[in-house]
């Protein structure tokens, strides 16, 4: 079994798919690509069990035929290669595998594709069609906010809830929260699921620059995400997202007006001399004027900054975390954002402070206590 193809297509290809191929020494398999290859289509699979991504190109083919090909030599091969049509043959019987060049021959082993993880079959799913510009962006300001902490299975993801409404995107790691709304995207039906950190994160990479509408497939398990020649399927995350209503509050009537890069950069400067532990900062507002204040007793640092500001609102004191501050202004965009404040031990809202049309971005950080 040969097949012709080139060598810059289907390097663009693997490389899309790359970022989910596993280094298991108890599945060695997982370390391959499975090609498959009907009537004169290649159809290249990658899977870690929990996730997996399969694309497809035409090539020239006489045959039907499989084989899975361990992935790293194979894009390390094809990454030095300049563009040409190459010759790769496999036999179905030993799996083991040629590739031919304008200059050179290479072999190497293969594997028996049968032994390569299959695709869960799809059953009565949930549909809907997202644009995919909605879907990076939701991904863009969720994602980060997600929490590591395997002892919290429900908070390693990002919550996906869908109805007439709208589609609304919620990650928190109980220090920080993130909720995204889209009404420009709305389902007739009703369904929520949690997708794990991984699966987007390799979603927003393979996603196109270009729009194009991505179909939203989702089983008790599964979802699904097809898009032009591309589909990811990852296993959901099997817990209770958090109630994030009852923590967002709804009276933080101290309303903060300031330019996002100046505010982002003030932290960034003032935070150099917080605790190394805590990067508390103070924020203490009044009207007309934001000063942010820091300082270190271990090693006597200390620093301050003002800066003018619009304020509505009682005086008011409180400490965050500067880390927090900062990653949340990086991740939202435009000129201003607005901070609402109730209290010294209540969350803060921080939001644009000019939404864009069809969109509700809000970003919940927590307090620290005033030391």
């Amino acid at each position: 079994m040969r097949f012709v193809v080139s060598t810059t297509l289907l390097q663009q290809k693997l490389q899309r798919i790359q970022g989910v191929v596993s280094t298991n020494t108890v599945l060695p398999i997982l370390e391959d690509f499975h090609f498959d290859i009907q009537q004169g289509t290649l159809t290249v699979r990658a899977t870690d069990l929990e996730t997996s991504i399969r694309t497809s190109l035409k090539v020239e083919a006489s045959e039907n035929g499989s084989v899975a090909i361990p992935a790293k030599i194979l894009l390390d091969t094809l990454k030095t290669l300049p563009e040409q049509p190459i010759t790769i043959s496999f036999d179905e019987e030993t799996f083991g595998v040629e590739i031919h060049s304008e200059n050179g021959k290479y072999k190497l082993a293969g594997e028996n594709p049968e032994e390569f993880p299959a695709l869960p079959v799809l059953e009565d799913p949930f549909s809907m069609d997202v644009p995919s510009d909605s879907l990076i962006r939701g991904i863009h300001h969720t994602l980060f906010a997600a929490s590591n902490d395997e002892l919290r299975p429900a908070m390693t993801g990002v919550f996906f809830q869908c109805d007439m409404d709208g589609l609304i995107m919620v990650s928190t790691d109980a220090s920080k929260l993130v909720k995204y709304k889209n009404t420009n995207v709305s389902s007739n039906q009703t369904t929520s699921f949690i997708v794990p950190k991984k699966a987007l994160s390799l979603l927003k990479g393979s996603l196109p620059a270009e729009s194009v509408s991505v179909k939203v497939e989702q089983t008790a398990n599964n979802v699904f995400f097809h898009f032009g020649d591309t589909s990811l399927m990852c296993r959901l995350v099997d817990a209770k997202f958090p109630d994030y209503n009852a923590v967002i509050p709804m009276q933080n009537d101290n309303r903060l007006s300031l330019d996002r890069i100046t505010f982002q950069n003030m932290l960034k400067r003032v935070s150099l001399f917080s605790n190394r532990t805590t990067f508390q900062v103070v924020l203490n507002v009044q009207a007309g004027q934001l000063k942010v204040s820091t300082q270190d007793l271990d090693f006597a640092n200390e620093a301050y900054e003002s800066v003018p500001a619009e304020f509505e609102g009682s005086d008011l004191e409180i400490g965050f975390n500067a880390r927090f501050l900062i990653e949340m202004l990086g991740v939202l965009e435009g000129k201003e954002v607005e901070l609402k404040l109730s209290s010294p031990s209540s969350a803060g809202l921080l939001l644009p402070k000019n939404q864009d049309s069809g969109e509700e971005i809000t970003m919940l950080v927590m307090p620290v206590m005033i030391s």
